[in-house]
């Protein structure tokens, strides 16, 4: 009786170490997922909460020119992302050496300490090199897309991954709307101090729920299933990853395009000095809102019919969307064609994550996937910049044209590369 006892638990753990690392997690996906929208929400509400009083607190430390004030608070601001866009491919490789979790409680505990710190900070220089090094060091919702992107079900992961991004969106759309009123409670140092406390609610269940099940031995070196399997992968898949890459650094792009003259173009549109900047805020909040309501519904259509349909769809859609925001007339028009652009856009990173997860190696998803959140943080980066050049030379309106022509061509693009 012993004998085949012992057999068939030799025989159990072999097996069992042989399984890819998605089949070996199935039972923990869905916990873990649950746990990284909480994270990815509470990080990048405390990263946004900032927006409202960013002025005021370079100007309390030091800063009085009102250009230099509103300089400094671009490059502060801005620092985190670009820190993000340069680590993320390096942590999305070491994900893949070690395991998705350790990077998770890097994230979080780093975000945590440095977000405190900031509180602290003495200068203006030490505000924005503090705030680089949060983008260098964290990145929780990357490292969450890297768990999750290798945890689903290939038939759930478009669903989850929507999930997860509706969980970020809503922390990008909340964050600043409390930091409206923190600061008048706790104090603009308080608030800081405030923010690191939930980052560190959120590494705390990251370390005792969060499970995985990571074998380095095998996870960090599994290849294709053959030889020749390998071979056509190489061949074949660098005009999709090319297009994902191009895709990914579109979404915020395309957003974040208008954000430098948004203001000027309301107060264009006939709204006035005293209500001015609340409309604004509004206005930009209306992607991420729309985005919001559509994000996991796009994902599961990704699912059900195929990530390219969805990808080259919501493309069009949203340049499509871009062209009426140039010929609007009053501001709740732009709010309200911004809310559609959001909801178009929501289906873009789902379902693009969801084919990077499948066009390398299961060992070098995790390093794909930190390339596509840093082409995805370089848009929020370029975006800006680009928009800003082409309506300071073309005019406001030549924003929306030449954005909504990128996405069109983008969408040639993927389809170029479906094709291959």
């Amino acid at each position: 009786m012993n004998q085949p006892m012992t057999t068939v638990a030799m025989r159990t753990a072999p097996d069992v170490a042989s399984l890819g690392y998605t089949e070996r997690n199935q039972q923990h996906w869905m916990r873990n997922l649950l746990v990284c929208v909480f994270g990815s929400f509470t990080t990048l509400v405390s990263l946004s909460m900032l927006l409202p009083f960013l002025p005021l607190y370079v100007k309390q430390l030091g800063v009085e020119s009102q250009a230099d004030v509103i300089q400094w608070s671009g490059v502060a601001f801005g620092a985190t992302f670009l820190g993000t866009a340069v680590t993320a491919p390096l942590w999305g490789r070491l994900a893949d050496r070690y395991g998705r979790k350790p990077m998770l409680i890097r994230a979080a505990v780093g975000m945590a300490v440095v977000m405190s710190l900031i509180g602290i900070a003495h200068n203006v220089y030490e505000l924005v090199g503090l705030r680089l090094i949060a983008g260098l060091v964290g990145g929780y919702a990357s490292a969450s897309t890297v768990m999750v992107g290798t945890q689903a079900p290939r038939e759930r992961a478009g669903w989850a991954l929507g999930l997860l991004s509706t969980g970020a969106l809503a922390g990008a759309l909340v964050g600043p709307l409390i930091g409206g009123f923190l600061p008048g409670w706790l104090g603009i140092r308080g608030t800081f101090f405030a923010g690191g406390a939930v980052i560190a609610v959120a590494a705390l269940l990251t370390i005792f729920v969060v499970k995985e099940d990571f074998h380095p031995a095998t996870d960090s070196k599994r290849k294709a299933a053959s030889g020749a399997t390998a071979t056509h992968s190489t061949r074949t898949h660098y005009a999709v990853i090319g297009a994902l890459l191009a895709t990914a650094m579109m979404v915020l792009l395309a957003n974040m395009s208008i954000e430098p003259v948004i203001t000027v173009y309301v107060g264009g549109l006939g709204v006035g000095p005293d209500q001015l900047a609340r409309i604004a805020g509004v206005v930009m909040a209306c992607s991420a809102f729309g985005s919001m309501l559509t994000a996991a519904r796009l994902g599961a259509l990704a699912d059900r019919i195929g990530g390219w349909n969805v990808i080259i769809g919501c493309l069009i859609v949203t340049g499509l969307l871009m062209l009426p925001q140039a010929f609007v007339h009053q501001w709740w028009q732009l709010a309200a064609l911004r809310a559609l652009m959001g909801m178009s856009l929501a289906g873009l990173l789902p379902a693009i994550a969801k084919l990077a997860r499948h066009a390398v190696d299961e060992s070098k998803t995790g390093q794909m996937l930190g390339y596509l959140q840093s082409a995805q943080f370089s848009g929020q980066v370029i975006g800006p910049v680009i928009g800003g050049q082409i309506a300071v030379h073309f005019g406001m309106h030549s924003v929306f044209f030449v954005t909504g022509s990128l996405l069109v061509v983008c969408a040639g693009f993927a389809q170029w590369a479906r094709g291959r």
